[in-house]
């Protein structure tokens, strides 16, 4: 889910943005240390959108760079458990597919692809037995978050199934709802 949140944080503008105007360097600094930004609490940054206010600036001894308190907005985006969510197939592996689903890849094990059994093929895409569906590169799906992991907060893993009603490859979704 995207949200878009407040933060106050004191933010380092250094002496060579001192010549432009204090909004422009604050926004400047904020973007720099707050862009691509990973925590278990607020999500993944996305963008930071604009500054609300700017406090006075102070300088610290021994730094020489301004330190400005300051209230900002973010775009952040947080998966949350059991959220539908829209995405890309990326990549296949004999053990899943790798679903784009915007700032991060989710994967989806290849038991959770289909209620059917499912193989890989040399082609990477993976084959269900019985139904004869395929799931292949740049196919557009429709998964349900299974789980969250910031284990590793550096690469976040995003669990994924397609084996509920309504989720699946787009057109199996067409397909299920005309009967």
């Amino acid at each position: 889910m995207f949200y878009r949140t407040q933060i106050k944080d004191h933010i380092r503008v250094p002496p060579n943005l001192f010549g432009d105007k204090v909004e422009d360097a604050v926004l400047e600094m904020v973007k720099k240390e707050y862009e691509g930004h990973i925590s278990k609490q607020i999500g993944i940054v996305i963008d930071a959108s604009k500054v609300i206010d700017i406090g006075q600036g102070t300088i610290v001894p021994g730094d020489g760079a301004s330190y400005y308190e300051t209230t900002f907005e973010i775009i952040t985006f947080k998966p949350e458990l059991q959220e539908v969510v829209h995405g890309k197939v990326k990549d296949i592996a004999d053990f899943g597919a790798f679903l784009n689903i915007g700032p991060i890849e989710g994967m989806i094990h290849i038991s959770q692809t289909m209620d059917d059994f499912v193989s890989f093929s040399k082609e990477k895409s993976l084959q269900g037995k019985e139904s004869k569906k395929s799931l292949k590169i740049g196919d557009k799906c429709v998964a349900r978050v299974i789980a969250v992991s910031y284990k590793d907060i550096s690469n976040p893993k995003i669990g994924l199934t397609m084996r509920q009603p309504g989720l699946g490859r787009q057109d199996w979704i067409y397909e299920e709802e005309e009967k």
